[in-house]
């Protein structure tokens, strides 16, 4: 028996895979890496420029979390996939802003963050989350 449920919602893209974009089994979620596409039409948006593309992704993220019942204020780990070590601080600025309009407690979530090479040339940044619901 299981009580695992894939979580979707149009405010986020459909997968290009065979993934959920979030999957909820008792009090946590896992949302599914996330990228700086238009939710209704999968078009990668921001070409160059990662603090956009960071807002974009986190609005993504915060999508598939509210679709579970869920708040951003939920939200206890994020991970943070970035292809240029120069991108950080922009990043981090874009970052910053959105987590502290959505988290007003003011108890940020956890975060890692990693340089890799990403699936598109045009994505900048990739985030998946852990939330707890």
């Amino acid at each position: 028996m299981t009580d695992k449920q894939a979580v979707t919602t149009s405010r986020a893209p459909s997968p290009a895979a065979a993934f959920s974009q979030g999957v909820k089994k008792g009090g946590i979620l896992q949302v599914s890496g996330q990228g700086p596409q238009d939710p209704g039409t999968g078009e990668y948006l921001f070409e160059g420029d990662v603090a956009a593309q960071t807002t974009r992704t986190l609005e993504n993220v915060r999508g598939i979390v509210e679709a579970s019942g869920a708040s951003f204020e939920d939200v206890v780990s994020l991970r943070v996939f970035l292809t240029d070590r120069e991108h950080f601080s922009a990043m981090n600025e874009a970052y910053n802003a959105f987590v502290r309009e959505h988290v007003p407690s003011g108890i940020f979530p956890a975060r890692t963050t990693i340089f890799v090479g990403l699936p598109r040339p045009e994505m900048l940044v990739e985030i998946d989350g852990l939330a707890s619901v």
